[in-house]
């Protein structure tokens, strides 16, 4: 299965990865395609870099008590550039990856970047839910496109993000005191289960606790200076 799912990650040039986005993103299905009360397992998805790799890692917790119970890091030289609006072609592959070497497969994934809230309306969370068939809820600390209103100070206050007119996601406050994050639908979820999801896993940490832990385990891949394959506990 990988080779052909990485197939959908493959461009030379932004002008190819445009096209893919464009053709990709009709697939991508912004309704929610599973209850939450049938959710047993949550994912999460980040990715570290040093000068010429990244370290794409995924983890997968229980859900609602949020223990880890599964983790993958995927090495591999960065292949891609960084372009806003076209992350998924330099993080995609390697988080692609990361999640195919879990052996508990998480009902939904949180990914740390835009799903529909992305000038075509396809991020990186909506990406890798296509390419996967998996359901995916983007989280960002900033916004691509769009504005939004500060939402208010007290967790779980929201408040929407609109572009030409279009509510894309929501600015939510998922812990007191901290800044907002910005979430949206990535596939097979729509964005009130999105936040829902999210406010229901920010326990402690803004971003959630599954991208929470893959961040942490994303960094202690690439401080540890694993070069190049898969890293697993």
């Amino acid at each position: 299965m990988e080779p052909a799912v990485l197939e959908q990650f493959h461009a030379a040039d932004p002008p190819e990865a445009f096209r893919i986005q464009n053709q990709l993103r009709h697939r991508c299905i912004v309704h929610r395609m599973i209850d939450t009360g049938e959710i047993r397992h949550v994912g999460g998805a980040d990715a570290a870099y040093s000068s010429d790799r990244i370290y794409a890692a995924a983890v997968v917790m229980t859900f609602p008590n949020l223990d880890l119970v599964d983790s993958a890091c995927i090495v591999q030289e960065i292949r891609f550039p960084y372009i806003p609006g076209l992350l998924s072609f330099r993080e995609g592959p390697a988080i692609v990856l990361a999640c195919c070497r879990l052996y508990t497969p998480p009902d939904v994934m949180f990914i740390n970047g835009h799903g529909y809230a992305h000038p075509r309306r396809f991020g990186l969370a909506s990406h890798i839910g296509v390419v996967l068939d998996i359901p995916t809820i983007g989280i960002a600390q900033r916004l691509l496109v769009g504005a939004a209103d500060m939402p208010g100070p007290e967790s779980g206050s929201a408040v929407p993000v609109i572009d030409n007119n279009e509510i894309t996601g929501m600015a939510v406050r998922t812990v007191e005191g901290k800044k907002p994050v910005f979430v949206s639908a990535g596939h097979k979820v729509d964005l009130a289960q999105a936040v829902g999801l999210v406010l229901r896993t920010a326990m402690r940490h803004r971003l959630t606790e599954p991208i929470w832990h893959a961040d942490l385990l994303a960094r202690e891949c690439r401080n540890n200076r694993f070069i190049t394959g898969t890293i697993r506990d």
